[in-house]
């Protein structure tokens, strides 16, 4: 295999991989990844990982107001967003903090 094939094959590769969160209006495949959440087994919006380092997104859990990047108000009813907490072929990672949420 020649050296220019194998880079190409490489770059398209890692850039697959790449989580493409919009950091403009903060979305993810047109989801926004701010406001009210529900966690669910089945049909997610977004599947996420919970890891502690390198996150693409750090979340802070918020009562009210879930209205900047990374702040979620868990509802039962009527989300904005599904998310499923998944081990393995997550669409982000995630960490969970409770100052300056936002993407990484």
């Amino acid at each position: 295999m020649s050296y220019p094939l194998f880079l190409f094959q490489f770059l398209l590769i890692l850039n697959l991989s790449d989580p493409k969160i919009k950091k403009d209006d903060f979305t993810f495949n047109g989801y926004k990844l701010y406001g009210k959440v529900k966690f669910v087994n089945d049909f997610p919006d977004l599947k996420i990982k919970v890891v502690e380092n390198f996150p693409d997104l750090e979340v802070k859990l918020v009562r009210d107001f879930p209205d900047g990047c990374g702040k979620w108000q868990v509802v039962e009813y009527f989300p904005d967003l599904k998310v499923k907490i998944v081990n393995d072929f997550p669409d982000i990672r995630v960490k969970f903090v409770e100052n300056f949420p936002g993407v990484r």
